[in-house]
């Protein structure tokens, strides 16, 4: 893999793979992407694939401490892999790696109906509005696209889940070039599922 043979110059090793955005953003059809291109993903498991994830959660549940204090040193074995972090953690990523960021954009409007509708398949309730929460993510995904920009160790490639699924194979050739592997578009592209896109925001 020809991006594994990079050195980056800063001492950091080869860069992690990250695959990130909003909850129910298409994060883990991108995982599996990157897996069929041939890079290892690193999931525990514990939380297994469901109605509202049928092909998997990709999810590693020590990611979820990222934003506690401790040693954050485990992730440094990741180096080559890849790994799912949402969004809000991102600030999180210590500055001892190179990170190449697959950022996962998806109409707000389809990520809060599909969090809704996980949300009822489990007998729980959001007390905020729409409304209120649509205005904070909005609020994040600005704050998150200046981390990136700050941060040299840092590089994204914005990629928005309507696209992947309207054309899958231009949107895996962006990938599979970001990741500089050329070669594994088609193979990525094949894992596009478009009966996964279960909540389509209503055009007009």
């Amino acid at each position: 893999m020809a991006f594994l043979d990079k050195v980056f110059g800063k001492g950091r090793g080869k860069p992690i793979v990250i695959i990130s955005g909003l909850p129910r953003s298409g994060t883990s059809m991108a995982m599996k992407m990157v897996q069929a291109a041939g890079i290892e993903v690193i999931q525990d498991g514990i939380r297994t694939a469901d109605d509202d994830n049928p092909k998997g959660y990709y999810e590693l549940e020590q990611v979820k401490d990222l934003d506690k204090p401790g040693n954050k040193s485990w992730l440094q074995a990741y180096r080559g892999k890849a790994v799912k972090v949402i969004s809000f953690l991102l600030r999180d990523l210590p500055y001892d790696n190179d990170y190449k960021i697959v950022f996962m954009h998806r109409k707000i409007e389809e990520v809060l109906a599909s969090q809704q509708k996980m949300l009822d398949r489990r007998g729980e309730t959001n007390e905020s509005s729409d409304d209120r929460m649509a205005e904070i993510y909005q609020d994040h995904l600005t704050k998150v696209q200046n981390l990136v920009r700050a941060r040299d160790n840092f590089e994204c490639l914005e990629i928005h889940y309507s696209d992947v699924l309207s054309d899958a194979p231009t949107q895996a050739r962006r990938m599979a070039e970001f990741l500089g592997m050329p070669e594994k578009a088609d193979a990525m592209a094949a894992q596009v599922d478009q009966q996964l896109y279960r909540n389509r925001a209503q055009s007009g």
